[in-house]
């Protein structure tokens, strides 16, 4: 499968390999070992991958034994995998390189050496336990790779002259015809059902059934509960209880995360380290409330309102509807047609935000709850700041809007109280793109063009 990454991937080799070791960074499956062979594959004469959850103490000694001798250890790794290492010309994965904290911390020296290039893959990566007693390298350069995104879902399902129109109509501001519209939208709501978990994914375009995806997604939200039992130490119930509540958190009218729903008394500050496991982890993507939209929305961040969304959304359909079996056909074929009698809402917005996060957005909202004015009162989705910051007119507001009827009063309130702050206001729908009092509609497939 065709993954972006790989052009960036492409780029370090160029312009970094042998001055830094590259670390891709992931949840569990988003293909992070898959990508890492593939370039190796690729681009090199030769290479070595050292699995390190399947390595045995053998090899996990020699980091240990051998730094001060390299010539040794690179003469045992050739050995041990049976490959030939050639200067300038070889790559060195360290796959799983969380699972060996002093591998990572060999790095420094490796990269200093010179001889080869070196690719690190890792989930979990700022856990405690697994950077505990080592010095992180400063040498390496860190990439993310999140689930695939709706362009390289496309790609899988090749459907690149569908890709080429879509791009084109954005960029000039084009509706692409009831035809074609609704040809993506189609296509866009199978993405969603699926989710983009490479595994999912692959499983679909083997058996076109939703419900062999669905057993790849459950594997996998098991594999997750399985990491946050096992890695989440002394907080790991508060852990399982956030992850557990965001589907129903999701399905309210306003999405912000309510600690009073996992019991009286909850407070913010003791649940704060379970809120930052879950987004280190990259298995869910957090969404802070901005209390001012100018240039600086970090800097008005109320840390203690925030939703929170799953990483993929396909895991997310899976954790919602039926946890303990498979999900039916007919809720597939609802969700497909938009007929699901359930607030569609929650989906689109999380795969608004798992779309705003892959193409490199970080994820802030808007909310004036006020009771005593309701000129004040609004709510907007999301909040993205323009790529290069000028004087005025840096951040683009988003409503999501999941049915065909729907009002957009918060964005017109919120656009004329900030209109020296404000670039385009958009909203995305299911309908197809237009202009309408200076708001840009657009089909919300294209959330990830922004």
């Amino acid at each position: 499968m065709k993954r972006k990454l790989m052009e960036q991937m492409l780029s370090w080799k160029e312009k970094s390999a042998g001055k830094t070791a590259l670390l891709i960074d992931g949840a569990r499956r988003v293909g992070k070992s898959y990508i890492a062979e593939k370039f190796a594959r690729e681009n090199y004469k030769s290479y070595i991958l050292i699995d390190f959850n399947r390595a045995d103490e053998q090899v996990r000694t020699l980091f240990d034994q051998y730094l001060n001798d390299l010539d040794t250890l690179f003469m045992y790794l050739s050995a041990i995998y049976k490959v030939k290492l050639y200067p300038g010309e070889s790559l060195i994965i360290f796959d799983e390189v969380q699972l060996c904290p002093r591998a990572r911390a060999a790095v420094k020296y490796l990269v200093a050496d010179g001889r080869y290039h070196y690719l690190e893959t890792g989930s979990l990566l700022s856990i405690h336990e697994n950077v505990a007693d080592i010095v992180i390298p400063s040498e390496e350069r860190h990439l993310k790779l999140y689930p695939m995104d709706f362009e390289e879902f496309l790609w899988a399902l090749d459907e690149t002259a569908l890709l080429g129109v879509i791009r084109n109509n954005f960029e000039k501001r084009q509706p692409l015809g009831q035809a074609l519209h609704r040809k993506a939208m189609t296509l866009f709501r199978q993405y969603i059902i699926i989710g983009g978990m490479p595994q999912a994914i692959n499983a679909y375009l083997q058996t076109k059934s939703f419900e062999e995806a669905d057993l790849v997604k459950r594997d996998i939200l098991e594999l997750y509960r399985q990491d946050i039992a096992k890695h989440a130490r002394g907080y790991e119930r508060k852990v399982s209880s956030l992850f557990d509540e965001i589907p129903e958190q999701l399905s309210k009218h306003e999405k912000k995360f309510t600690l009073a729903a996992l019991g009286r008394g909850s407070r913010f500050r003791d649940y704060e380290s379970s809120f930052l496991w879950l987004e280190d982890s990259m298995i869910c993507n957090i969404c802070y409330n901005s209390t001012a939209p100018n240039v600086g929305i970090r800097l008005n961040r109320d840390r203690n309102t925030l939703k929170l969304y799953m990483g993929d959304t396909g895991l997310l359909i899976s954790l919602a509807f039926d946890e303990n079996g498979l999900i039916s056909e007919d809720i597939y074929q609802k969700l497909l047609l938009g007929k699901l009698d359930i607030n569609e809402g929650m989906i689109f917005e999380n795969i608004v935000a798992q779309m705003l996060t892959a193409s490199g957005h970080k994820l802030y909202f808007y909310s004036n709850p006020s009771r005593n004015d309701s000129g004040e009162r609004m709510e907007i989705d999301f909040l993205i700041s323009k790529r290069r910051t000028t004087d005025r007119h840096n951040v683009s507001p988003i409503e999501v809007k999941s049915g065909k009827r729907y009002t957009y009063s918060s964005l017109k309130k919120f656009k004329e109280k900030y209109k020296e702050e404000l670039d385009v206001p958009y909203i995305l729908h299911t309908a197809d793109l237009a202009e309408k009092e200076d708001i840009r509609l657009l089909p919300v497939y294209m959330a990830w063009l922004l």
